[in-house]
């Protein structure tokens, strides 16, 4: 089964790679020296999000900016043209990002419109920063105009979290489906045991929804309660599990061993109701399918879950580089901004713990 999984992955990557040629084929020459600069740094699709991002740059410079001559096609552009740009040009570029239409790359005679938030324009920024440092470092255009463009603002959003008698709520749902459809009921009797494995498995450690859906019966170490996962960019590490989570996840495998596979599923943790290894939207749609019912006026995703990990480890440790480890964040300050409510509630009730003088 290893070996089928490592053919899979190999044939993923080289469909990637071929999607990422075709698109570079269709930008200016130089964009191939940007591209195979990148590729030790960098995971493939990430390259392939730059390059779409990049195409969109290219269409507007050619067909919409009025900056380049009218005879050039978006192959025929040079660095030149580039050094020669404005930061206004780029704002400008940035305005056009809110409605346009680009040629599909795979047909050009189809036209597909796009919108973009303000987080989308500012990924869409933060590309032509990485695509000018290049090549400014390499010390082949003079001038980086994308630094001198400001970062469109972005709204926060509130954090969507379970408060803790939510969580209770959810869990006792699934082990007591009382609230649900005599429908649901019916799946859920065949499914009980492993909904709550998956649900008290994000819960009790905040796992990515795509890390989690990766995961094999073999990954499990029940002598150390810990399992392997596979991080964004490939990474491998060790996670740790408490009793609580190895007594649900044990109690799935005893029904799991029940279970026949589909040939080339035989792996998977988490089997869906056809044999198959569950992926993503499968897992989604269970989520909602339980949240929806304790929780109606919030949106929960898997992602949620995770958040609402996060906000227990912090609330329990108060280590916000424990939290950054934990969730796999590479930046500690991705998780300061996540969880700065929660410092602030912890000064509140600091400030409360400090008495100046005894009530009479």
């Amino acid at each position: 089964m290893a070996e089928k999984k490592d053919q899979y992955i190999k044939e993923e990557n080289m469909r990637l790679t071929i999607k990422l040629r075709e698109l570079v084929n269709q930008m200016p020459t130089f964009c191939e020296t940007f591209f195979r600069g990148l590729e030790p740094t960098t995971s493939i699709r990430t390259r392939i999000a730059y390059a779409f991002d990049l195409r969109s740059f290219f269409h507007y410079l050619v067909e919409e900016s009025f900056t380049i001559s009218d005879n050039k096609s978006v192959k025929d552009l040079t660095l030149k043209d580039l050094d020669e740009l404005s930061p206004v040009t780029i704002e400008k570029y940035l305005e056009y990002l809110s409605f346009y239409s680009l040629p599909n790359y795979k047909n050009p005679d189809e036209f597909i419109t796009y919108t973009n938030s303000n987080t989308g324009k500012a990924r869409k920024l933060s590309t032509l920063r990485t695509f000018y440092k290049y090549f400014y470092k390499k010390e082949m255009i003079k001038r980086n105009p994308a630094l001198l463009v400001d970062i469109p603002k972005i709204r926060e959003k509130p954090i969507v979290r379970l408060e803790v008698d939510e969580v209770a709520k959810l869990l006792d749902l699934v082990e007591n489906p009382e609230e649900m459809t005599e429908s649901q009921k019916k799946y859920h009797s065949i499914t009980k045991e492993r909904d709550l494995a998956m649900i008290t498995l994000l819960l009790g450690t905040g796992i990515r929804v795509s890390e989690f859906v990766g995961l094999d019966v073999n990954h499990f170490d029940f002598n150390n309660n810990s399992f392997v996962i596979t991080r964004k960019g490939g990474n491998k590490v060790v996670l740790y599990f408490s009793d609580e989570v190895a007594k649900v996840l044990l109690n799935y495998l005893e029904v799991r061993k029940s279970i026949t596979p589909l040939p080339d599923h035989e792996d998977a943790m988490f089997l869906s109701l056809q044999r198959k290894r569950m992926g993503v939207s499968a897992v989604q749609k269970l989520i909602k399918k339980y949240t929806k019912i304790i929780a109606p006026l919030k949106n929960i995703s898997p992602h949620k879950l995770r958040s609402t990990f996060g906000t227990n480890l912090y609330r329990e440790s108060g280590d916000i580089y424990l939290v950054a480890d934990v969730l796999g964040h590479k930046d500690v300050n991705t998780t300061k901004k996540h969880y700065a409510e929660i410092s602030d509630d912890q000064r509140r009730r600091a400030a409360k713990m400090i008495k100046l003088r005894e009530e009479e």
